[in-house]
């Protein structure tokens, strides 16, 4: 396989995962804030910058009014916002297209299918009552590709990579999520006790990253700060959390390199190396600093991204 052609196919799978999450974000943000227990959860200008924040355009000044409209249009069907969902199904259906001859019909019909939904979505009923139709076939239809990669394509080097790319981008979108619902929780506080640990905002973040009916199940009370990140952040069998996505990364790059030799330079050393200092961990040192925590983890996903990169797609 060319190394251009693997690259492609990384960005296939980083791409189909991150416009599900985006869209979830969007949709599970904007309709928890209508049922919220407090003033500053329910605020349209907090519900819009926590939007913002998390596709990396922070609005800083408070005293600019955000236009609702304006805000959704440019995360959901607007071509000239590099982070839109529009864009990254492009960008998803443009590397599939460059991999053609190494995926499957199905696949890439569905790939063609969900372009043609985004490309197609009419932008006047987006943004006065499509939101959440939109949104969840969004979602949906990245489920179905999902499918489609693991019920249609060989288990090899191919899937392996695609794989990759949809793990990496998990770990990344999810301590994304983190850290602007962590950012949420320390503006909008709770109504009780621990105003912080008890904030609304974890589950919601929770929701966001469709996880809250597993996190209940596992614990078996009200979503805090401290089991909310416990979930999210270290339990290798939510499938959504960073731990889950690390063990999947380094189960796939071993299809690609299957030497067991110690090689410290290796990609693959690297995602071991990330793996064992979580694996130890427990979430009350991460929670003495959640923010230097949040740096660490996604320097350490670029790190590795850019290694897997030089390693196997370098051209």
């Amino acid at each position: 396989m060319l190394a251009r052609v693997a690259n492609n196919l990384f960005w296939m799978g980083r791409y189909i995962e991150r416009s599900e999450h985006i869209a979830r974000y969007l949709n599970v943000n904007y309709f928890s804030s209508l049922d919220a227990p407090n003033a500053k959860s329910q605020d349209r200008q907090f519900v819009l910058r926590s939007m913002l924040f998390l596709v990396g355009e922070p609005d800083v000044d408070e005293n600019v009014i955000l236009k609702e409209q304006e805000v959704l249009f440019k995360i959901g069907l607007d071509t000239e916002s590099p982070f839109s969902i529009i864009n990254n199904v492009k960008y998803a259906r443009e590397n599939a297209n460059s991999a053609r001859d190494l995926i499957s019909t199905e696949l890439y019909e569905s790939i063609n299918k969900f372009y043609h939904f985004v490309l197609n979505y009419p932008s006047d009923i987006f943004l006065k009552n499509g939101l959440h139709d939109f949104t969840s076939n969004v979602a949906e239809m990245t489920a179905i590709l999902r499918g489609k990669i693991r019920g249609t394509l060989l288990h090899d080097s191919v899937y392996a990579i695609i794989m990759m790319g949809v793990n990496i981008e998990r770990a990344n979108q999810i301590i994304r999520i983190i850290n602007t619902k962590y950012n949420d929780a320390l503006k909008a506080q709770g109504s009780y006790g621990d105003k912080f640990g008890n904030s609304f905002e974890w589950t919601t973040l929770l929701k966001c990253a469709e996880s809250y009916d597993m996190m209940r199940r596992f614990y078996k009370k009200t979503p805090t700060s401290i089991s909310t990140l416990e979930f999210l952040i270290l339990n290798p069998n939510c499938p959504r959390s960073i731990m889950n996505s690390l063990n999947q990364v380094y189960k796939n790059i071993k299809i690609l390199d299957p030497s067991m030799a110690y090689n410290k330079k290796s990609t693959a050393f690297l995602i071991g190396k990330v793996r064992a200092e979580y694996q130890y961990k427990y979430i009350e040192e991460i929670e003495e600093n959640i923010q230097i925590f949040i740096e660490d983890i996604l320097n350490s996903l670029n790190e590795i991204s850019l290694k897997m990169e030089k390693e196997f797609f370098n051209y």
